[in-house]
């Protein structure tokens, strides 16, 4: 098995999303997430007719016994302040993040 997820390329994912893994959890992630890379190669070798829609599925679920779109609707938290009051930064009622810095992978 040939794997497309390097040591390296995951120890960059893995501090760009700022992760805390011991060696053997970040063994295991690593492997599962070639392993799901492999089934999703595996599946694009499945050929299709050309008339085949990109969402079809084995299930039909037509127009007519489908529900009606829920309306997109705001609920803001009832408890704002808490989560605020939690943030390590806080600028006009917005939680300050600090910046991503961006790297080419090579």
């Amino acid at each position: 098995m040939q794997e497309e997820i390097s040591p390296e390329i995951f120890n960059h994912m893995v501090e760009l999303a700022a992760l805390e893994l011991t060696p053997e959890e970040a063994a295991y992630l690593r492997g599962q997430l070639n392993k799901q890379l492999q089934a999703v190669h595996a599946l694009q070798v499945i050929p299709l007719d050309e008339d085949t829609p990109i969402a079809s599925h084995g299930v039909p679920y037509p127009p007519e016994i489908s529900p009606a779109p829920r309306a997109d609707e705001w609920h803001p938290d009832p408890n704002r302040e808490d989560i605020i009051a939690q943030m390590p930064a806080v600028e006009d009622g917005y939680i300050v993040v600090p910046d991503i810095p961006h790297e080419e992978l090579e």
